[in-house]
């Protein structure tokens, strides 16, 4: 399935759990530097969109298109893989939790790298001991994830693919944006069909594998052994969960 045909399933209820999150936010402006003209690939709903600058947006799913707010950047059909711009037409081009679904993420990159002199890419370390292992979530009750990352690039290959460098993206304990680590702490919201719903991983890897992983994690919520696992995130008011910036 590509990424419009995905979006274009599963994207009706973005703008119910999907939106900016201030920190993450801050960190991609500051990363953006003094760019003025912005290209944001994989756009979606227009979250982060950077206010105060010029932007344009790509993106592939017209259901997501649909959805993007009255006054929001103008928004072209269009994939990372294949921009329709000139070399150095922008100053800084922009992705934000995108890039696992491209069919050819290397490809999409040096595409952001040629259109552009800033590249800034909000995505995750793909690793076991990075993210896989870290999260609970994956560890404990969705092992079907590392699946889906069977031939991908890793976060080390997609940094050299640019010449970026990578930064770390903490998550606060409250995070506005309903990403698939953002209720790290909050493991009651995983069990809310809605919240699941704005979270492409739950339609990869299937119904058996999600009614699973629901009917465990109620089940270790209810019992006490889930706060047990979890009792170091308690205290934390931000987690690393392997979420990162590429910074080019």
């Amino acid at each position: 399935m590509s990424q419009a045909q995905l979006y274009d399933t599963i994207g009706a209820g973005y703008i119910v759990t999907r939106r900016t999150e201030p920190h993450i936010a801050a960190q991609i402006e500051a990363a953006l530097g003094d760019a003025r003209t912005v290209l944001n690939v994989g756009a979606g709903t227009g979250s982060y969109e950077p206010a105060g600058r010029h932007v344009l947006a790509v993106e592939p799913s017209a259901l997501m298109r649909s959805q993007r707010a009255p006054g929001a950047a103008p928004c072209l059909i269009g994939t990372a893989e294949h921009l329709p711009f000139d070399d150095g037409s922008f100053d800084a081009a922009m992705s934000v939790s995108s890039l696992h679904h491209w069919p050819d993420p290397i490809a999409g990159l040096r595409e952001l790298r040629r259109v552009a002199r800033r590249v800034v890419v909000f995505t995750h370390d793909t690793s076991r001991a990075g993210w896989l292992d870290r999260f609970w979530l994956t560890r404990d009750y969705l092992p079907e994830v590392a699946d889906l990352l069977t031939g991908r690039p890793s976060l080390p290959e997609l940094a050299e693919a640019i010449g970026a460098r990578v930064e770390p993206v903490l998550i606060p304990w409250d995070c506005a944006d309903g990403f698939f680590e953002a209720f790290w702490r909050r493991p009651e919201a995983y069990l809310d069909e809605r919240v699941r719903r704005g979270m492409s991983v739950w339609t990869k890897v299937g119904p058996d594998a999600e009614r699973r992983a629901v009917h465990d994690l109620r089940a270790d919520l209810g019992s006490g052994r889930w706060a047990e696992r979890n009792r170091d995130l308690l205290g934390l008011d931000a987690a690393d969960l392997g979420l990162r910036l590429l910074i080019a």
